[in-house]
């Protein structure tokens, strides 16, 4: 693999005001989107993938603040339960998945079995091996049956976590995002960091692509995000395609990896 560079472009502070006033334009053309998806009976999977303290939380709350709470919901999966780890993997998160008019978003998802889970030993090398090979295949076939994926990686370096973990255990507001894993983040940097390229590797495909966010900055990853996911919703050429900053969001491509734009 080419050596990775260590310089990263840089992105762009903002004030508070102008963040305020950009979020709420935004929001506005997500209750537009919205109203799209129930008249059209669409069904919007958005799974947010990313190491502890990416932001997950806070973005996923700017997406769904305005929008109707009948037709988008938020998935949360917890620890698997006795019967759940005899199911097949798939099966826990099937039920979860949007019906007609929905919005449907995983903080956290299926890609757990890429993630946390080979880097803690909650699953073999053998089920992670073969997740890897099944979830295209999976996700195609949501895709064929109507259901439209959007997948975000939430990345955030080193140094912004190990901050942002220290926040939790002082701050008596976040003190209830506290885990067992959290002190695991940062000793086990390097084994997430290869956890997370070979996730992007192989499971990034034409159907459901993955849509990577440097996500150091929490304002404009969520402005970003905001903005990726109303370019990407089909059918609404009517309204203006607003791309997102290209400092901060991009499509997946191995590049990315090797040239340093994802944290090492």
């Amino acid at each position: 693999m080419a050596k990775k560079h260590k310089t990263r472009p840089a992105i762009r502070k903002i004030g508070k005001k102008e963040y305020e006033r950009e979020l709420r334009r935004l929001q506005i053309e997500l209750v537009k989107l919205h109203r799209h998806v129930i008249a059209h009976d669409l069904k919007i999977l958005v799974i947010l993938e990313g190491r502890d303290s990416a932001g997950k939380d806070g973005t996923i709350k700017r997406i769904v603040e305005h929008l109707s709470p009948r037709e988008a919901r938020v998935v949360a999966p917890g620890k698997p339960s006795d019967r759940e780890e005899t199911e097949w993997y798939f099966q826990r998160y099937v039920r979860y998945l949007p019906a007609a008019q929905e919005i449907v978003l995983f903080n956290r998802s299926w890609y757990n079995r890429a993630g946390v889970e080979p880097v803690m030993n909650f699953c073999t090398p053998e089920q992670h091996e073969a997740f890897l090979r099944a979830v295209p295949h999976f996700e195609r076939l949501l895709v064929r049956s109507g259901t439209f994926i959007l997948k975000y990686y939430l990345d955030i370096s080193h140094q912004e976590q190990a901050q942002r973990l220290r926040e939790r255990r002082t701050d008596p507001l976040k003190q209830w995002k506290i885990s067992p894993v959290d002190d695991a983040a940062q000793a086990h940097w390097k084994d997430y960091s290869r956890a997370r390229d070979s996730m992007l590797l192989r499971t990034h495909h034409e159907d459901a692509p993955w849509i990577v966010v440097r996500a150091d900055d929490k304002q404009q990853t969520r402005l970003n995000v905001i903005r990726d996911l109303l370019m990407r919703i089909p059918g609404r050429a009517e309204r203006r395609r607003e791309k997102p900053d290209q400092h901060v969001v991009r499509e997946f491509r191995k590049s990315l990896i090797t040239k340093g734009w994802l944290a090492a």
